[in-house]
């Protein structure tokens, strides 16, 4: 039986943050701490909200690669960043004047989300802000700019009702512009609240808040400025006023009972196509993955005194778990460094001087077993220990680390289900895929959830067996298996797949939660390596590119579906958490933020009208609503995300490509805060995001259905 032990790692991003935090932005006071200052023990890793102290310093961690897991947004005039931290690194942050204000998730939650899950199914089976500083100046009637109201929106939800505005000031250049929004309920209420400068890649963008709570439905709305500006009066629009057919009686839907690893998912979709044979093919796509796989590694002395890290070339379950390594002393006067592998065991005699002490230094073992075993195995020199005396040590046994023992180690075959009537391309087709990301578990709820309403109620519900008799329906429940399987039984927070292109210090297994790539940054569209922001170069990176454009399986599969079925028109890439509703363009180049070209006016009012209407339909489930500032490209309402998917669909294949964010933050009325949800919540709120999203995407294919319908014949 091969022992497989857990690595210590650090948290994924500690390389890259801190590089910046020993250089603290100038500026404004730290702010207030929370009665109950909020930490992480040393060794702890989080998803945590954090406000940062000011612009520059998230400025530093958005140029470092930090792991964010939205966007940055302002809230009465303090910055907040959703951060996968260890508990080091928020004690550094904290230190450099930002503050806690909210635990998302903890490292171990998913683990315990995933297991309360199977736990609960198997029971019911058997039953980029900037706030403004004080303003100390006086103004003066010749400095009045001139607002622009971009967006008024309100909505009711859980019975109260909300308002969003986001304005825009001609006083572009000037960062300390306070803008004001004004409103009057259909009651005679009335109120104010502020709004705060957006800026994104040093360009000024709107003043926006995130929506407040007001008493009533708002019937004015007016904008006011710090230099004397005010806007017109305008009547803040409902939002997304867009609704689905109701659901006729009888209709069937939940189908989702746990959170679902890889293989749950695999055995889902055979079981699918054993129970729908008609309605349902599974393709098999062209590349495989690499699989639950890593090659074995050990520590070949002691990391804190002197130690060199031997690798084994092959994978670990190809033989190489178990290896053992040693170094030795010869017991002889000048003998040379010397490497020997046999039954198993890599042996490296130390040199020896004319008194017979060992000589060799920790460079020279590495490069010894590098020359003499090149087939076998690869050495790299701990960092820190270059040069250092090699000490007598060993054996040490190398291994995965890989903890999931249940998890088949051989490539993995990505699959993807075909639904509808006519599965010919004849159709018009629409493609949902999810869990591009490993750590996103909710992702794939939603897609499985809506590939089952189709297929159940396709047999007892005309208005569905129309649809799949218009639509011919392609989904991808798990992009990313490796890094899934990986997420799921060794370190929750991975984002990227398993595939380990570092060199050098960097294959260090203190960095294995930090190996693989981003394949949502991986694509060939206003990529990383074309110059657009939001991807990297450093292998350790949440957003690492990779080699090249589609240098991973997993992305090649996305763009070889859409490439073998041309039918396919619109696409849904289900990514969480935050609440986003998006579409291209998703990348922009630094300078000036020149993003990739704008969809023309007839496509852009498509994407918009569709929005509506999906927004409207997830609402349906728990009046979840997507907001209006959150709703658009993603490189407006998100970041840049150079080499997405969206993008490479859209700009390539001439696909309506659109990205959902799962996992909206949910109102507080105890404490008037917007709270996270984070990438694997307790599962009765993953499926309440199963249940809402998989109606969106039933209403997308109601669009895709519209769209054929409208296009001429011929």
């Amino acid at each position: 039986m091969i022992v497989r032990r857990r690595w210590t790692a650090a948290a994924t991003t500690a390389i890259l943050i801190s590089a910046v935090l020993s250089h603290p932005g100038p500026g404004t006071a730290a702010p207030a701490a929370p009665a109950t200052p909020i930490t992480l023990s040393t060794t702890e890793t989080a998803v945590v909200r954090v406000q940062l102290r000011d612009q520059a310093q998230l400025d530093r961690l958005v140029a470092a690669g930090a792991d964010l897991a939205n966007r940055p947004r302002a809230r009465d005039g303090r910055i907040l960043a959703d951060l996968v931290l260890s508990g080091a690194q928020l004690a550094e942050l904290t230190a450099q004047g930002a503050t806690a204000v909210q635990i998302v998730q903890r490292a171990g939650d998913g683990s315990r989300h995933y297991a309360e899950s199977v736990r609960a199914a198997e029971a019911r089976t058997a039953a980029g802000l900037r706030a403004p500083a004080a303003d100390q100046r006086t103004t003066t009637a010749a400095a009045v700019d001139t607002l622009q109201v971009q967006q008024a929106y309100w909505w009711t939800t859980g019975g109260q009702t909300f308002l969003q505005a986001q304005v825009a000031t001609t006083a572009t250049d000037d960062p300390d512009v306070e803008i004001t929004v004004s409103w009057r309920t259909a009651d005679g209420a009335t109120g104010s609240f502020p709004l705060y400068r957006f800026e994104d890649s040093g360009e000024y963008q709107y003043h926006y808040n995130l929506p407040q709570p007001v008493p009533n439905r708002p019937v004015q709305l007016t904008a006011t400025s710090s230099l004397g500006g005010t806007s017109r009066v305008v009547t803040p629009a409902l939002w997304p006023n867009a609704s689905p057919p109701p659901l006729p009686a009888g209709y069937q839907k939940d189908f989702i009972d746990a959170y679902l690893t890889p293989v749950d998912i695999q055995a889902r979709i055979k079981r699918l196509a054993r129970q729908y044979r008609d309605l349902v093919d599974v393709i098999d796509l062209p590349n495989k993955t690499q699989g639950y796989r890593r090659t074995a590694a050990a520590y070949l002395g002691d990391p804190a005194v002197a130690a060199v890290v031997v690798e084994s070339v092959r994978f670990g379950d190809q033989s190489m778990n178990g290896v053992q390594v040693r170094t030795v002393d010869p017991g002889r006067r000048n003998r040379p460094l010397t490497v020997g592998y046999r039954d198993r065991v890599l042996t490296v005699s130390l040199a020896t001087d004319t008194a017979g002490k060992t000589v060799s230094t920790t460079d020279e073992v590495a490069a010894a077993i590098n020359a003499r075993q090149p087939n076998r195995f690869r050495a790299t020199v701990e960092d820190g220990s270059t040069g250092l005396p090699m000490p007598v040590a060993g054996p040490a046994r190398l291994d995965d680390g890989l903890q999931g023992t249940e998890v088949p180690a051989k490539p993995w075959t990505v699959q993807a289900l075909r639904l509808g009537v006519h599965r010919d391309g004849s159709r018009v087709g629409v493609l949902a895929y999810s869990q591009e990301h490993a750590r996103e578990w909710a992702t794939p709820l939603v897609t499985l959830e809506f590939a089952e309403r189709m297929l159940a109620n396709a047999r007892t519900d005309p208005a569905t067996r129309e649809l799949l008799e218009q639509v011919d329906v392609f989904v991808i429940p798990t992009v990313n298996p490796d890094g899934a399987n990986y997420s799921f039984n060794d370190f929750n927070f991975q984002r990227k797949n398993l595939v380990n292109h570092c060199t050098g210090p960097a294959r260090d297994p203190k960095n294995r939660t930090s190996w693989g790539v981003d394949i949502n940054r991986n694509y060939t569209v206003g990529s990383y390596f074309d110059g657009y922001v939001g991807a990297s170069a450093n292998c350790l990176s949440g957003n690492y590119a990779g080699t090249a454009e589609l240098s991973e399986a997993e992305s090649r599969n996305v763009v070889a579906l859409a490439q073998t079925h041309p039918n396919i028109k619109f696409a849904m890439n289900v990514h969480s958490y935050g609440g986003y509703f998006m579409w291209p363009p998703g990348a922009y180049r630094a300078d000036g933020r020149v993003t990739l070209p704008r969809p023309s006016i007839d496509e852009s009012k498509m994407f918009l009208d569709s929005a509506r209407r999906i927004v409207g339909a997830i609402a349906q489930e728990r009046g979840t609503v997507t907001w209006p500032s959150q709703t658009g490209p993603v490189a407006d309402v998100l970041y840049s995300a150079a080499g997405n998917s969206a993008d490479q669909l859209y700009y390539e294949l001439g696909i309506f490509a659109w990205d959902f964010e799962v996992g909206n933050d949910r109102w507080n009325p105890a404490t008037g805060e917007w709270e996270g949800v984070g990438f694997q919540p307790p599962f009765d709120e993953a499926h309440g995001e199963s249940q809402e999203y998989a109606g969106g995407l039933i209403e997308l294919v109601r669009v895709a259905r519209d769209y054929a319908a409208a296009q001429p014949a011929g």
